[in-house]
C-alpha cells in the first residue's frame, strides 16, 4: 500500500523538512498509463529507460512541488485502484526558510503578511 508507506516516510522526517524527492515504481507495468493518469495531479515526473517509473517532488509548507497532503491523496487513489508499487526516498531538504521580498511595501502589508503566515 503506497499511501501508508508515504505516511510513514513523512512521519519519520524532522519537523523542519521543506522538500523531499521520492521515486515510485509500479509493479504491473501494463498499468503504467492508468497510474500516470492519476499521478498527473501531483506533477509526477516520468523516467525513461530507468528501473523506477516516476519521480515525486513534495513540499511541506512552501515551494514548487506538490503538497504532502495532495501526494498522500493521490497515492490513496492508486491504492483504491489496486495499483501496487513501492516508494524510495531519494532526498530530503530541511532547515530552509521561505523568503518574501518586502522592500518598498508599506508596513500594513508587512503586518498582514506576518499575521497570515505566523499566527
Amino acid at each position: 500500500m503506497l499511501a501508508p508507506e508515504f505516511k510513514r516516510i513523512v512521519e519519520a522526517l524532522p519537523p523542519d523538512w521543506t522538500h523531499l524527492e521520492l521515486d515510485l515504481r509500479i509493479f504491473e507495468e501494463h498499468r503504467y498509463i492508468e497510474a500516470a493518469t492519476l499521478l498527473v495531479q501531483v506533477n509526477a515526473q516520468p523516467y525513461s529507460h530507468h528501473d523506477w517509473h516516476f519521480r515525486l517532488l513534495v513540499a511541506h509548507d512552501f515551494g514548487h512541488a506538490a503538497a504532502a497532503e495532495t501526494v498522500h491523496g493521490t497515492l490513496t487513489l492508486l491504492d483504491h485502484e489496486a495499483i501496487r508499487g513501492e516508494l524510495a526516498l531519494r532526498e530530503v531538504r530541511s532547515g530552509r526558510v521561505e523568503v518574501w521580498p518586502m522592500w518598498g511595501r508599506p508596513e500594513s502589508a508587512r503586518e498582514e503578511f506576518r499575521r497570515r503566515r505566523w499566527q
